[in-house]
C-alpha cells in the first residue's frame, strides 16, 4: 500500500518526532536521515520536526523509508518544489554519508507502482536493474542523496535509466533453455515416468512410494523440466516473491519453474510462511513451480496440516497481531515416501520386517485429508540390474514429453475458456467433473465395479475421473474411455488399502 509522508517544521524546542506506527528500523532511520542530510550540504534547523506516515492505522517496517523521509524534510524546509515529485514513488535506505543503499522487494514494489498508475520510481541505483523488468515506468536511479537534491533543485539533469542501452535485468523469457535433469537419464521406471507426464498434463499432485534407492527423488527433480515454460507474467510473479524474500539473483527474471525441496525438519512457518516478521514460505517460493516433500511421513504433522488450505485456494493468508498478509502459492505438489518404516515392503531385494500395526502407525503420520490431496499415488520399484547398467537410454526425452504436456494443456485451456475457476483438469468441481469427464458406458461399469470392491470414497471416484480426463487429453481423445479409467485406477495404489 502507498505511504504518504508528511513533515511539519514548527517553532519549539528542537525535537524529532516520528508517528504513524513505524517499526524500530524506521525510528532508527532518524539518525541516518540527519547524518545523510548534513553530508549532502543540508543543515537541519533547530526546530520541532514532526513526521507522520499515513495511513496512521497500519504498521510500517523497513529501511526503505529513509530516502522519502529525507526528501520530505527538504520539501518542508522550502528548498525544492514539491510539484516535481508528483506521480513518483520514492524508496531507499540511506547511509550516514548520504549514499543510497539497496533494499529488498524492489520488483513487487515496481509492479505495484505500475498498476497504481505512478509515473516513475526514484530508487537506489543498485535496484534499478530489477525495477526495469516492469514496463511503463520511468526509472530514476540514485547513488547519493546529493544527486537527487541537485536534480530537484534543477542544478543537474534527472538521472534516468536508459532501457535501450541497459544490459541489466533480463526481461526475455527463454523457452529454449533445458533443465540439466532429463527424463531419459533415468533407466527403467517407465511407469512412474508416465505418472509424471499425466500429473504435468492435468496439474495433479503426485505421491511416489517405494524402497530407498529406487529413484523417487531423481524422478521428482525432472518434473519441472516437463512442465510448460513460464509465461512472462508468471515469471514476474515468481521473481517478485524471490525479491521480497531477498533470494533474487541479479541479472535476470526466473525463467525456469522453481523446484523447492525443503528438509523434513522444516517448521510450519518455514513451509507455509510467517515468523515474527512474516516472510514467504517454501510453498510461495514454489509458486508456478514444484514443491517436493521427500520422506513425507517424517515432516511435522503441524507443517503438513498447513498445506491443506493453500492446495485448494492457491494462496496462503498469514494473520498476525500487527498485520495480515496474503502470499501466492500456486504450485505442483510432489512427495515421496517409503512404503513402510524399514522401507522394504514389497521389495524384491530385501525382506520387510514391519508388522501391520507398525505399518499403520507409520502411514498415520500423514493425515487423511492431506493424503486425499494427492490425485496420483504410484509405486516406484527397484530397476532390473541389466537395465540399470545398460548404456542405451530408454523412453522419451523431457522436451518430447513437454510437447505432449503442452498439447494437453492447450486442449484444457480451450475446453475451460468460459469457466473462471477452472484452468486445468485438477481444478474441476463436482458438477464439472460429470460434464467434462464422464466416461463411456464400459468405463462407467469398470469404475463402479472397482469402487464397490475397494469401497472408494466419493472424492476418490472424482479424482479417478479427473486423472482419466488428463489421460484422454494426452491421447487427444474427446471422450473418456474405459482404457483411460483403467489406467487412472492403476495410478492410485492407496485406494487398495494396505498391501
Amino acid at each position: 500500500f502507498p505511504v504518504d509522508i508528511e513533515v511539519d517544521i514548527s517553532l519549539g524546542l528542537p525535537a524529532y518526532t516520528l508517528v504513524g506506527l513505524p517499526d524500530n528500523a524506521i525510528k532508527e532511520g532518524a539518525v541516518r536521515v540527519k547524518a545523510a542530510l548534513e553530508h549532502s550540504g543540508i543543515s537541519i534547523p533547530p526546530r520541532k520536526i514532526t513526521i507522520n506516515l499515513a495511513p496512521a492505522n497500519i504498521r510500517k517496517d523497513g529501511a526503505a523509508f529513509d530516502l522519502p523521509i529525507a526528501v520530505s524534510m527538504i520539501v518542508a524546509m522550502g528548498l525544492v518544489d514539491p510539484s516535481l515529485l508528483d506521480g513518483f514513488l520514492l524508496l531507499g535506505e540511506l547511509g550516514l554519508d548520504g549514499s543510497v543503499r539497496k533494499i529488498l522487494g524492489t520488483l513487487p514494489i515496481a509492479i505495484f507502482a505500475q498498476r497504481k498508475g505512478f509515473k516513475g520510481l526514484i530508487l537506489p541505483a543498485s535496484c534499478a536493474k530489477e525495477a526495469s523488468a516492469v514496463k511503463g515506468l520511468s526509472i530514476h536511479p540514485i547513488s547519493h542523496l546529493r544527486d537527487l537534491i541537485e536534480a530537484l533543485q534543477q542544478q543537474k539533469p534527472w538521472p534516468l535509466l536508459d532501457r535501450d542501452n541497459n544490459e541489466g535485468f533480463q526481461t526475455t523469457i527463454s523457452t529454449d533453455i533445458k533443465s540439466n535433469f532429463d527424463l531419459q537419464d533415468i533407466r527403467g521406471n517407465e511407469y512412474p515416468k508416465r505418472a509424471l507426464e499425466i500429473a504435468a498434463a492435468g496439474g495433479h499432485n503426485l505421491l511416489f512410494m517405494g524402497p530407498p534407492g529406487t529413484g523417487k527423488s531423481m524422478l521428482a527433480r525432472r518434473f519441472s523440466g516437463i512442465l510448460p515454460p513460464l509465461l512472462e507474467e508468471e515469471a514476474l510473479e515468481t521473481t517478485a516473491i524471490y525479491s521480497a524474500a531477498g533470494l533474487l539473483k541479479e541479472g535476470a527474471l526466473l525463467f525456469e519453474r522453481p523446484f523447492r525441496a525443503p528438509h523434513h525438519d522444516i517448521s510450519a512457518a518455514g513451509l507455509v510462511g510467517g515468523g515474527q516478521i512474516p516472510r514467504p514460505g517454501e510453498i510461495s517460493l514454489a509458486h508456478h513451480g514444484v514443491l517436493f516433500l521427500d520422506e513425507l511421513p517424517e515432516f511435522k504433522r503441524s507443517s503438513l496440516e498447513g498445506l491443506r488450505q493453500p492446495l485448494e485456494d492457491r494462496k496462503v493468508t498469514i494473520v498476525r497481531a500487527r498485520c495480515a498478509l496474503t502470499y501466492p502459492a500456486s504450485f505442483a505438489l510432489l512427495a515421496a515416501m517409503n512404503p513402510c518404516p524399514c522401507g522394504y515392503r514389497g521389495s524384491l531385494v530385501r525382506n520387510c520386517i514391519c508388522d501391520v500395526g507398525r505399518l499403520m502407525n507409520y502411514r498415520a503420520r500423514i493425515s487423511g485429508p492431506l493424503l486425499d490431496r494427492f490425485d496420483l499415488h504410484v509405486e516406484v520399484p527397484h530397476v532390473d540390474y541389466s537395465a540399470l547398467l545398460s548404456i542405451e537410454k530408454t523412453g522419451d526425452t523431457s522436451s518430447t514429453v513437454q510437447e505432449r504436456v503442452l498439447r494437453a494443456r492447450n486442449i484444457q485451456q480451450h475446453r475451460y475458456r468460459h469457466l473462471q475457476s477452472v484452468f486445468q483438469n485438477a481444478s474441476l468441481g463436482g458438477e464439472q467433473i460429470l460434464t467434462f469427464a464422464k466416461p463411456d458406458h464400459k468405463g462407467e461399469r469398470l469404475l463402479t465395479s472397482y469402487a464397490e470392491k475397494h469401497l472408494l470414497s466419493h472424492r476418490s471416484v472424482h479424482r479417478v475421473l479427473k486423472i482419466a480426463r488428463s489421460i484422454a487429453d494426452l491421447a487427444a481423445q474427446e471422450n473418456v474411455l474405459s482404457e483411460h479409467i483403467g489406467e487412472a485406477l492403476s495410478l492410485r495404489v492407496l485406494d487398495r488399502g494396505i498391501h
